[in-house]
């Protein structure tokens, strides 16, 4: 994707943080930012994929587990040390593993939420006494429409995706008197290499277009220019928000 006629200038130069960078959707907002003059920095798990999109972005590219939550307190302190703070944190980092009710063990249940809800609250934690310092910054979570749909068979990733609307409002109220806005994109049916090899056939296709408002297949820039606009100062008036990216899929 390119994103030749979107520029935001108050972007060039930002520092901006991406969690889950090295593919999909987090991949595809490094690009983004990148492009538009952000000093990026991101964090994943992959170490081929990470140092990849590094080499094709001039990104940053740190090693890092979110389920750990002490290396991630590290490695956003080191990533603050190298950039001289941290102006934007996409906490786009997340698992839509499936698992049948009956089956889910408590290990699993708390692997989801660590996969999914758990780093996002710290990581913005991590960030959160730098901002304040600043008197700004835009914190983007991600949360997910699976949850508004009732989706069966992922009863861990939904529960933690729609406690990540509860997150967003109450951070959004304790941190917007120091400046700092805390918003949420909710992205629908995104077509992802993940997506694409694990569970896409072509009839979900049809029923994913046939069900949206517009007929259109929806992929990873459409929420990346999204969250370029969350970042940049043409949404200073935004915070507690659901932005949500689906063509109209939840309206049925």
């Amino acid at each position: 994707m390119t994103y030749d006629g979107v520029s935001y200038s108050s972007l060039r130069g930002r520092r901006v943080l991406v969690t889950g960078g090295a593919s999909g959707i987090g991949q595809e907002l490094v690009r983004a930012y990148a492009a538009q003059g952000a000093r990026v920095a991101f964090v994943d798990i992959d170490v081929p994929g990470g140092e990849s999109t590094a080499e094709q972005t001039g990104a940053r590219f740190h090693h890092c587990d979110l389920t750990d939550i002490a290396q991630l307190r590290r490695t956003v302190a080191a990533i603050e040390a190298e950039l001289g703070g941290i102006d934007v944190l996409l906490n786009n980092a997340g698992k839509d593993d499936r698992h049948e009710m009956a089956g889910v063990e408590p290990e699993d249940w708390r692997r989801a939420l660590s996969f999914n809800l758990d780093h996002q609250f710290f990581a913005t934690q991590a960030v959160s006494d730098g901002m304040k310092r600043r008197g700004s910054g835009s914190i983007v979570m991600f949360g997910s429409v699976s949850w508004m749909r009732g989706r069966p068979g992922m009863v861990g990733y939904t529960t933690a995706k729609a406690a990540i609307n509860g997150l967003t409002r109450t951070l959004a109220r304790e941190l917007g008197s120091f400046g700092i806005r805390v918003n949420c994109i909710v992205p629908g049916a995104i077509a992802t290499e993940r997506q694409q090899r694990l569970w896409a056939t072509p009839e979900q296709e049809r029923q994913f277009i046939e069900l949206q408002a517009l007929k259109i297949r929806l992929d990873a820039s459409h929420v990346a220019r999204l969250a370029l606009f969350l970042g940049s100062d043409e949404s200073a008036g935004s915070t507690g928000a659901n932005f949500v990216v689906d063509a109209g899929l939840t309206q049925n």
